[in-house]
């Protein structure tokens, strides 16, 4: 199934969330039909899982983000991954942004309040995608199909379609849990007119991981299920991620969970290709050059049936700006807002005459130094994402406005660097192993075996900056360096905490604050201390 060819089928309108306690109604748009007649037709199903995944993809149900899924915010603003790339980016190393719109730069300089308009989002993309799943797992149980005469016959599909619907709502309360800390609870059985109860960050991450643990055997197995649909593999990769993460989350450190769950991943089949270039991941057709065969999970889309202003539409117009040709990115016109900082240069060796094939950096007239937030002339730019084809041709969209770009939620070589992380902290696994993953990966980007790494060069340290630049702008920064302790007591870099040279901030900023907005309509939160 491909999943941006269905939203809704029937054509079933979710109601816009602003708070998590809102209703989802079933409400008929064209032909009126009721909720019994379309749960009773099983071909509906596929279109309702698919506004279950379509809510990760799309700001809304019409063509650029028209009839937004959230209210407050432009619904180009709104879409998931738009937004968990600005709160997992921005306030790190990695990027910076000339935009001036309200409380966009407060991230570089890690300065957000509870008032800030993307948080509140975010927060609201949550708690709205759990709504979405847990309206499909309400009325997927075994007594509603009954209830509505789908035959056994047509129960198989729908079956594991509950099981992708546990794993995606497990998946947006993973980043609800490692943002926000705590959030408000909901799950099928619960009232969506009563406001959830607060479950604590620790909770949460049990929570997670016995939902993940439960499903990890019911779910397709890994690789079975038609490319960007979750599978075995993609809740391996997330309870990885989990475990990884788990002392920050938890206090325990379960690091041999991780050695245990990579090696699952790695061992399924996925595979590295060292012969063709780093940027082929990041193309127009990187669902069919090769690339597809390193994503483990993947969030689609495509020029003519994705039109949305976030996603990796997002990521390939917001970098183009000042001497780069638009054209050569397969779209119609940057937008002059993101770059990266200088100390992220820094982490490849000759910096922008580097050997490393990863470092994409533009810099024709773009100085590495950021005087200025503002100008996008100020920090070197990045060509990372390009809606181009490997032959060079343009993707599908014929007026450049809207990309092709799969973007890549987990890959293998983060596997290959978790397992390596992972077996440094004493999760236990093969340093000789991990060495050869990373030294896979140093392969692929410089052509060849001469930058190799041995034993003795692989370090935390090491870890850390091969991290970046490995899986930079793909979401993964601002939660690497709270694991390292660099987020905001220590580490320092262009514009954090509104100083030009950067300097340290609170820890706790560490996590971001619940929206004002929602500690108004919910009086079971609590406010994050520092806020």
């Amino acid at each position: 199934m491909k999943i941006y060819k269905y939203l809704l089928g029937a054509a079933v309108a979710i109601l816009a969330l602003v708070g998590c306690e809102d209703t989802l109604d079933l409400q008929p748009r064209g032909e009126q039909i009721t909720e019994g007649q379309l749960l009773s037709d099983p071909a509906a199903y596929e279109g309702l899982i698919a506004k279950v995944y379509g809510g990760i993809t799309l700001g809304g149900q019409g063509g650029g983000d028209a009839d937004a899924d959230i209210q407050g915010i432009d619904g180009g603003f709104s879409s998931y991954t738009r937004n968990l790339w600005k709160l997992s980016e921005l306030p790190t190393d990695e990027a910076v942004i000339a935009w001036g719109d309200e409380g966009i730069q407060d991230f570089q300089r890690q300065q957000w309040s509870d008032g800030n308009q993307y948080i509140r989002a975010m927060y609201s993309r949550i708690t709205y995608q759990v709504a979405l799943a847990n309206d499909f797992l309400k009325n997927t149980t075994e007594a509603k199909l009954d209830q509505n005469g789908i035959q056994e016959s047509d129960r198989v599909n729908i079956r594991a379609y509950r099981n992708e619907a546990r794993f995606l709502r497990a998946f947006s309360y993973y980043h609800g849990m490692d943002m926000f800390g705590g959030m408000p609870f909901q799950d099928e059985t619960t009232d969506p007119k009563i406001p959830g109860q607060l479950i604590e960050r620790a909770d949460l991450f049990t929570y997670i991981e016995s939902e993940l643990l439960d499903i990890e055997d019911k779910i397709t197995p890994a690789r079975m299920n038609p490319y960007g649909r979750a599978d075995q593999a993609t809740v391996w990769m997330t309870l990885a991620k989990l475990y990884l993460n788990a002392d920050v989350y938890t206090g325990t450190a379960r690091n041999t969970e991780v050695i245990t769950y990579t090696e699952k991943v790695i061992t399924a089949g996925y595979s590295v290709d060292t012969s063709k270039p780093y940027q082929n991941l990041f193309l127009a057709d990187n669902g069919s050059n090769g690339s597809q065969n390193e994503f483990i999970w993947t969030i689609n889309y495509d020029g003519l049936k994705t039109r949305t202003f976030g996603g990796t539409t997002f990521l390939t117009h917001a970098p183009v700006g000042g001497k780069m040709d638009a054209g050569n990115f397969g779209i119609n016109g940057g937008w002059a807002g993101i770059r990266t900082t200088p100390q992220f240069v820094e982490l490849f060796p000759g910096e922008e005459n580097s050997a490393d094939g990863r470092e994409l950096f533009f810099t024709q007239d773009q100085t590495k130094k950021i005087a200025d937030q503002s100008k996008f002339t100020n920090g070197f730019a990045i060509s990372k994402f390009k809606n181009v084809n490997v032959d060079g041709t343009a993707g599908s969209d014929p007026s450049g406005d809207f990309v092709d770009i799969d973007f890549p939620v987990f890959r293998l070589a983060d596997a290959y660097l978790m397992y390596a992380e992972a077996n440094l902290r004493g999760g236990g696994g093969s340093t000789g192993q991990a060495v050869n993953y990373i030294n896979i990966l140093r392969e692929r980007a410089y052509g060849n075996s001469g930058s190799n790494i041995a034993a003795n060069d692989l370090n935390l340290t090491f870890i850390l900056a091969e991290r970046g630049r490995e899986l930079y702008w793909e979401t993964h920064r601002r939660q690497d360096l709270i694991r390292f302790n660099q987020f905001s007591v220590n580490g320092t870099w262009a514009w954090k905490g509104n100083v030009q040279s950067g300097i340290t901030t609170p820890q706790f900023r560490d996590l971001f604050p619940v929206p004002a907005e929602q500690l108004n309509l919910n009086d079971n939160l609590i406010q994050n201390p520092g806020y």
